[in-house]
């Protein structure tokens, strides 16, 4: 098996190292051919940087690092460009000052690699040098990519008198790429959220978004087809080390990372979870551990109402168009980051609409702790584990369930999803947070992991979710709760959850929710 390139995004490594990597050189042939200047919006830890370093690597003509691929046999590696890239996401952007050097630091350092020299005091002017003059000494038109350009600006939501000096410096600074387009065969910048006010929408001429065009809708992340044909041999060895079969690891896989889309048809996994999954061996919320933005973390701490970003919404497609700072769209700014992905897109009278939700298990469990975690402090930290464990430990059924009961009667009016496993969803989240290891999982119409360990010193804590409608439909009856706990207990038993734990005391736990409604069981598993 090629080694997967845990927490690499430099090409050329990748390459030179033969790392396993995803062959997306057919959609940077196409773009080249299409268009000159374009921007692309993908979440973080999607692949851009990936991305921006092949460019770079094409366009200088490293042609043994292209052999095999796509590309390899279309491109002509004779012809080179010298590429300027600028970096924004290892910078510090905290005050207009740090802005500047850093921008000034970046033209120094180019014009060093070229040995070219830039005559003027201004950042403009000396950005326009550098292109020219790099230009001049090479004969030939400057490549520009630009990756994580909205970096200084995220990183002061809400310093608006800061933002408004650090937007007018980067308008000035990205005119230059108008100001000079002779001197320049290709522009690529890379972001996650789209500034009006940048010139990069505004003043540069026909820039491409490609953010929502159907044609590049996979050119990061990893579609279905190329899960299958470069990563194989590690999903057959995660499924082995897990006891799933192939086809149980596809399906696991498919439920915790899959799903996000920017077309409404073409779906693709996460790249990052993917690759930590099948290095570290296990299922876990990879992607959103790497930190939650500002911008949501303000939006969450001061919305009344969370229902617009937890639940499918129907929206314009203008309402995904470039925004300012003074006026930024949580809706927006959630799609953006990844936390919300289009599941459909719809035309109803000429005017374009995107069914935007959740992308998957990944995303939607995460977040709920992570509402969980801002709502919840009186339901949280080691009084009420410790409270829940004992009750459990001593089969104190009455007890466990009254606290279970108290956790929902807590739960905020904000949070609120339109669907019947809203509760359900959010106390598993919640039993996460205090310990607890989703361990398996049963495909219900629902899509919840169902079954749940604790484990502690010398026992072992089962819990076994049925869940079943409120209201009698004519194809799914009401479940007695009773029905639901005997069931519950029984699957434990039936499918052996505890053989992983010999010599242990197993106690199984069964919880059977209709709605807000909650009924506990306790049994201590005897052989």
């Amino acid at each position: 098996m090629q080694n997967l390139p845990l927490g690499r995004q430099d090409f050329r490594v990748i390459r030179e190292k033969d790392y396993l990597y995803v062959d997306k050189t057919k959609y940077i042939y196409k773009l080249i051919n299409e268009s000159d200047i374009n921007f692309l919006s993908r979440p973080r830890r999607f692949g851009k940087s990936l991305l921006i370093n092949t460019f770079k690597e094409l366009y200088e003509g490293n042609e043994e690092l292209f052999k095999g691929l796509y590309i390899y046999n279309k491109w002509d590696f004779n012809k080179t460009h010298p590429v300027i890239k600028l970096d924004f996401s290892g910078g510090e952007y905290e005050t207009l000052e740090l802005l500047k050097s850093s921008l000034n630091d970046f033209i120094n350092r180019v014009a060093r690699d070229f040995s070219v020299e830039t005559y003027s005091e201004t950042l403009t002017n000396k950005f326009t040098n550098l292109i020219i003059e790099i230009y001049k000494k090479t004969g030939r038109k400057v490549v520009i990519l630009i990756d994580e350009y909205d970096r200084p600006i995220t990183e002061n939501l809400g310093n608006n008198n800061l933002l408004e000096d650090i937007q007018a410096i980067l308008r000035s600074f990205y005119n230059v790429l108008k100001t000079n387009d002779q001197y320049i065969e290709f522009i690529f910048i890379t972001g996650v959220s789209k500034f009006a006010n940048t010139s990069i929408f505004s003043t540069l001429n026909s820039t491409t978004d490609l953010t929502l065009d159907e044609k590049y809708s996979c050119i990061c992340g990893y579609t279905y087809d190329e899960l299958e044909y470069y990563f194989k041999e590690h999903i057959v060895n995660l499924g082995d080390n897990l006891g799933l079969s192939y086809s149980e690891t596809i399906e696991k896989i498919n439920y915790w990372y899959d799903g996000y889309s920017w077309d409404g048809k073409n779906r693709v996994y996460s790249p990052y979870s993917t690759i930590e999954l099948l290095y570290y061996g296990e299922f876990n919320n990879y992607w959103f551990k790497t930190g939650t933005p500002k911008s949501l973390v303000d939006f969450l701490k001061e919305a009344d109402d969370y229902s617009e970003v937890l639940n499918p919404i129907l929206i314009k497609n203008s309402r995904l168009d470039p925004f300012t700072y003074e006026h930024i769209d949580p809706i927006a700014i959630f799609f953006e980051t990844g936390y919300l992905t289009v599941s459909e897109k719809k035309i109803i009278n000429d005017v374009i609409y995107y069914k935007l939700q959740s992308p998957n298990f990944e995303v939607e469990n995460s977040m709920l702790d992570y509402l969980i975690d801002l709502n919840f402090v009186t339901l949280q930290g080691e009084n009420i584990k410790s409270k829940l464990i004992k009750s459990m430990e001593e089969l104190d059924n009455e007890n466990f369930q009254k606290i279970i009961k108290e956790f929902l009667t807590h739960i905020p009016s904000r949070i609120h999803i339109n669907q019947e496993y809203y509760y359900q969803s959010i106390f598993i989240a919640w039993l996460n947070g205090l310990g607890f290891k989703s361990e398996g999982e049963i495909q219900t119409n629902l899509g919840l992991m169902d079954v749940m360990i604790l484990e502690k010193e010398n026992t072992v804590i089962i819990g076994e979710c049925k869940f079943s409608k409120m209201k009698e439909t004519k194809n799914e009856p009401i479940i007695p709760y009773k029905t639901m706990l005997d069931t519950g207990v029984n699957q434990i038993k039936d499918k052996k959850y505890y053989e992983k734990y010999p010599n242990k005391r197993i106690i199984m736990v069964a919880f059977a929710f209709a709605g807000k409604e909650v009924y506990t069981g306790l049994e201590e598993l005897t052989f």
